[in-house]
């Protein structure tokens, strides 16, 4: 590799003076330009070899003909390994055919490392084998377009509370008690004391409002679920507002504002992004002011009328429908990738049957399913939470988001307000993405009568001496106020469109799974 990397000392400093990284290439066209980064693809044909460069940026088509200038190194370039790390400069040119629409004829290369056997090729691979190797799962693009759509994400929504007045409060991941259901904590020795990891930073965050008005947290959060679905994970992460002041209404409208700003912000960043991701982008426009409005009880209305029938019944016959075509896909990908032809198309059939046998399982998954759900809906009950199934067909059945209020008190947590009108419920809210994902935000009004949460309390067999401090917040200049969690996995997973909350963050922790 000696050839590779000895080079002439003059054209190191020109190469240092012209490096760039390759979403700037379009301030270099027709000018030589080094980049920095590692070998997504090759593919070589005769006397020309095209490498994909990825540098963390974005990729480039790096075209390397055989000439005399390049024949120093062309034989060992066009056999460069998958993800080996490397230097290239050329002349940078504009190319609409080409990935990231820009082109480098190449002059010169310089192998910083050359990776043997990386286990991520373009072969299949099942999800467990992808999980495993995720600190390198990372570098396909779809990883890289989800994570930096997270980072934008995360970012906007710091910028929204950041321009509305909000003070960050960073609240404890030590907690001395429940802030939601005691079944789902993770207890901690801490010096010789149980403490627990917390589930929410919300009763501090309703501390802090009292001297700044309007402040927010953000930060992990862990909830001891024994559920394997797609919808949970047992770290996460959480934006948690709260407002002094302020009335159910009043928390709706920041709820509503806020996903707006964080959508439109991704659909004007990362459009292209979206679209590669196979996301339709319709679908997102449509998030626009104002939501939907419901009650529970009109939610529990919703699940036994016809309109929840018909959209099952619709669901049987299409997914039935897919399921056989997809039968006779697979039969004719796994023809190519068993007959003869070129290696390419085999190993691209055969990764598409993979891909295509684990959508038809999820598919036979769903229509087995389809009965239960319609069960659960018929025989819904006024008085029971609503369930993964019901928020489902509650949110497919709205093109927007949709707020679902005033749920029965002793389903929810004990901090939530009790109406004033109707004590069989309290002034809670969740917010249901549509196109079936579901719940994406959770919040209230919370009680800030001292009487009315010492019963709450005691009424739930919580240990008062725990809470103490937080009922100091109703004993000294108690004031409404309310505020909510989002989770931003789900967020992500939603406005990506993917299914499942472990590729929306980058180290995903479940039940059973910690690893790396």
């Amino acid at each position: 590799m000696a050839p590779l990397q000895a080079r002439g000392a003059a054209r190191k400093l020109q190469a240092m003076e012209t490096k760039t990284t390759i979403d700037r290439l379009s301030g270099f066209v027709g000018k030589t330009v080094t980049l920095s980064g590692w070998v997504y693809n090759t593919r070589a044909s005769g006397k020309i070899a095209f490498l994909i460069v990825r540098d963390g940026t974005g990729l480039c088509q790096c075209v390397v003909e055989k000439s005399d200038e390049t024949t120093g190194f062309f034989d060992e370039v066009r056999k460069l390994p998958q993800e080996s790390s490397l230097e290239v400069t050329g002349l940078v040119s504009v190319d609409e055919r080409a990935v990231g629409g820009y082109e480098v004829k190449v002059v010169d290369v310089r192998v910083v490392q050359t990776a043997q056997d990386f286990p991520i090729t373009p072969k299949p691979h099942g999800i467990d084998f992808l999980m495993g190797h995720r600190h390198l799962w990372f570098r396909s693009q779809r990883q890289w377009h989800i994570m930096r759509i997270r980072a934008t994400v995360i970012d906007e929504i710091r910028r929204y509370y950041n321009d509305n007045g909000y003070i960050l409060v960073d609240t404890p991941i030590f907690a001395p008690a429940a802030g939601e259901g005691a079944q789902t904590l993770f207890q901690v020795d801490y010096f010789g004391d149980p403490v627990y990891l917390a589930q929410t930073g919300q009763l501090y965050v309703e501390a802090a409002c009292m001297s700044h008005r309007k402040v927010y947290c953000f930060g992990p959060t862990f909830r001891a679920e024994k559920s394997k679905t797609r919808r949970h994970l047992t770290e996460f992460w959480m934006i948690e507002p709260e407002i002094a002041y302020a009335s159910l209404d009043d928390v709706l409208d920041v709820a509503e504002d806020f996903i707006c700003s964080v959508v439109q912000r991704v659909l004007r960043d990362h459009r292209d992004e979206l679209v590669d991701l196979g996301r339709d982008i319709d679908a997102l426009e449509a998030i626009k002011k104002p939501f939907y409005r419901m009650t529970y009880s009109e939610a529990a209305e919703l699940l036994h009328s016809s309109k929840a029938v018909e959209l099952l019944d619709n669901d049987l016959t299409q997914k039935t429908a897919e399921i056989s075509e997809l039968g006779k896909k697979i039969e004719e990908l796994e023809a190519v990738a068993k007959g003869g032809g070129k290696q390419w198309k085999k190993d691209k059939a055969a990764a598409e049957v993979i891909e295509a046998r684990e959508l038809r399982a999820e598919l036979e998954e769903q229509l087995r399913n389809i009965p239960t759900h319609k069960k659960l809906a018929a025989e819904f009950k006024w008085g029971a939470d609503l369930g993964g199934s019901d928020e489902t067909i509650i949110s497919r059945l709205h093109e927007r988001p949709v707020f679902v209020t005033h749920y029965p008190k002793y389903i929810k947590a004990f901090y939530m307000r009790e109406d004033r009108d109707d004590d069989r419920v309290v002034e809670n809210f969740d917010l249901l993405a549509p196109e079936g994902v579901g719940e994406i935000i959770g919040g209230s009004a919370r009680e800030e009568d001292y009487d009315r949460l010492l019963a709450r309390i005691q009424h739930d067999g919580l240990p008062q001496a725990d809470y103490e401090w937080y009922l100091d917040l109703r004993r000294y200049g108690s004031v409404p106020h309310g505020g909510f969690g989002l989770g931003i996995e789900r967020t992500v997973a939603w406005i990506c469109g993917i299914k499942h909350l472990r590729e929306a963050i980058a180290y995903p922790r479940m039940r059973g799974k910690f690893y790396p």
